[in-house]
């Protein structure tokens, strides 16, 4: 039986390795899991498309570049279909259409997979309806709209029999796998710090919403778009399509979007479990929407598995709210300035820039003033490689459904790295630093939190 509020430890290489011996630790890493079942041998995979926006036609693409069968196309904007449909021609002329994903599974019982890319505040749901009935499931990223959701997709993902997959790309990266060889080789020594940036986003932020409404387009059923969120006017230009995630009713800002790509390293590598202490600066905050901008600390106290603490910290929006002059002056000597995104490892004996998705591997040694690719670097140069390389995020998804080897990015792991991060929007929202349980799923001293950590759904579309 599977306890609520007892998440599996998160296995690092090292424990790995003294614990079950070089073989049985890489496959775990493979699975990402240690609930993983074979699912049976397929010889092609029939999959269907929920949510057919933007995001989702680079992954109808990839599937039909697999030789795969793409059998549904999924939305509740008749317009988001009929786009997809003409975007990928012939090879999708009998498509089913769909514009209830409930009646989509019900209906398509040769179905095997469904691919999801709706707005965050659909992933839950629509992940458990699948789960339940059977079918393999690839969510785009954050898992869930609330740390509660990812939770309970964790619990359901290692109960079940089906291959999950979270769409943090980074993951198939070959410099991603580089890095944690590196990291668990004590290349850069103790790791104490990692620094996130991104500029100022596109959607709504720090704002209220407009006044009044505007005629719901043609093809478009608004109140199942807003599904289990509140119902709100509509308003051309203001959510759909696109601007949905700087609103919290339907994501959850910058952090939402990056945290699974950005934060999945330091979970692979560090021994982290869940931030103990979350605090922030930034303006722009307590609307409905994600702040202007802002720094969030997340501070990860040592355990079991770490001698030292680690502090995770992600800017956004511009203005104030940048990395420290000491964490970029390397990248700046480097690229000439500041790149425009990033991730940069602070260790006791030199740094490593992963890149915003983790997918890039420079390192700098102490007393070096610039990064030098991992593959140039004597630092690197003795460290094995021997974790697994992918042929992309996509393939291994699809190779696991068919019963041949395990994803990377399980709904176990993704969930995690949705918990970590949405942590830090209970402290945005709440407006004050916080103490966190992440175990129990609470804000130590204040139970009105418990409003940010779920959510009450309203049922019509469930």
């Amino acid at each position: 039986m599977i306890l609520s509020g007892m998440p599996k430890k998160t296995l690092t290489r090292r424990t790995l390795l003294a614990a079950s011996g070089a073989g049985t630790s890489l496959n775990l890493l493979r699975s990402g899991t240690l609930y993983g079942k074979e699912p049976k041998a397929l010889d092609k995979l029939s999959v269907a498309f929920i949510g057919m926006g933007g995001q989702i036609q680079g992954h109808v693409a990839n599937i039909l570049n697999q030789g795969q069968h793409v059998a549904a196309f999924c939305d509740v904007d008749k317009r988001q279909i009929e786009n997809s449909k003409n975007r990928h021609g012939n090879k999708v002329n009998k498509v089913k259409e769909y514009e209830d994903y409930r009646e989509l599974i019900e209906k398509e019982k040769s179905v095997d997979a469904v691919v999801i890319a709706t707005p965050d505040h659909w992933h839950a749901p629509i992940c458990r309806a699948a789960m339940k009935a059977g079918k393999h499931v690839y969510c785009e990223k954050p898992l869930t709209h609330t740390i509660k959701e990812a939770r309970e997709l964790r619990e359901l993902t290692r109960a079940s029999k089906v291959v999950t997959q979270t769409g943090n790309q980074g993951s198939a990266s070959s410099n991603l796998r580089r890095s944690m060889e590196l990291i668990e080789a004590d290349v850069f020594g103790p790791i104490r710090e990692i620094h996130v940036w991104h500029p100022k986003h596109n959607w709504p932020s720090g704002g209220v919403r407009p006044a009044g409404s505007d005629s719901v387009p043609k093809g478009l059923n608004w109140d199942f778009w807003c599904g289990t969120a509140p119902v709100r006017p509509y308003k051309e230009g203001i959510y759909h399509p696109v601007k949905w995630r700087g609103w919290y009713d339907f994501g959850n800002g910058f952090i939402g979007d990056f945290c699974c790509h950005s934060f999945n390293l330091a979970l692979r590598s560090l021994s982290l479990d869940y931030p103990s202490k979350i605090s922030f600066t930034g303006e722009g905050l307590g609307t409905e929407t994600f702040a202007k901008s802002c720094s969030v600390k997340y501070h990860f106290s040592k355990n079991k598995d770490r001698s030292h603490d680690v502090a995770l910290n992600i800017y956004t929006g511009g203005g104030k709210a940048v990395p420290p002059d000491y964490a970029v002056e390397a990248a700046v000597n480097t690229f000439g300035s500041l790149p425009r995104v990033g991730c940069i490892f602070i260790g006791d004996k030199g740094m490593l820039s992963s890149g915003l998705w983790n997918s890039q591997c420079y390192i700098k040694m102490k007393g070096e003033e610039k990064y030098i690719g991992e593959g140039n670097h004597d630092a690197a140069k003795a460290v094995p490689k021997n974790i697994p390389r992918s042929r992309g995020h996509m393939h291994e998804w699809v190779d696991a459904c068919k019963g041949k080897g395990k994803t990377f990015a399980d709904f176990e792991h993704g969930g995690h790295l949705t918990e970590i991060g949405l942590s830090g929007i209970v402290a945005l929202k709440m407006q004050k630093e916080i103490e966190w349980d992440g175990q129990a799923m609470k804000v130590k001293g204040h139970p009105e939190a418990d409003a940010y950590i779920g959510k009450e759904d309203r049922k019509e579309w469930l």
